[in-house]
């Protein structure tokens, strides 16, 4: 799978918020307000073909967390980023 292009991470207000860039990715319905973890792997794998274990190894990687959890926490980031439309299989 693969983040779609024309959206991009940004911070406002403090805030981790991914925002379109390009017209016809412009949802005012939805805005994607990320956690530190969401954003970290937003910004790891943007631009790059990744699978829910390599979401998971990076958590591990990062955060120190178990891969058990890791796994459960990847699959369920990257249903909200599909049901979201930003993520392509």
């Amino acid at each position: 799978m693969k983040l779609k292009k024309g959206f991009e991470l940004r911070s406002i207000c403090g805030e981790k918020v991914v925002t379109a860039s390009g017209i016809e990715n412009i949802n005012f319905n939805k805005m994607l307000s990320f956690n530190s973890s969401a954003a970290f792997l937003w910004e790891r794998f943007y631009g790059s073909e990744f699978c829910v274990g390599d979401m998971a190894d990076a958590l591990v990687s990062e955060y120190g967390i178990d891969r058990e959890r890791a796994l459960a926490d990847s699959e369920q980031l990257a249903g909200k980023w599909r049901e979201a439309g930003v993520l392509e299989d």
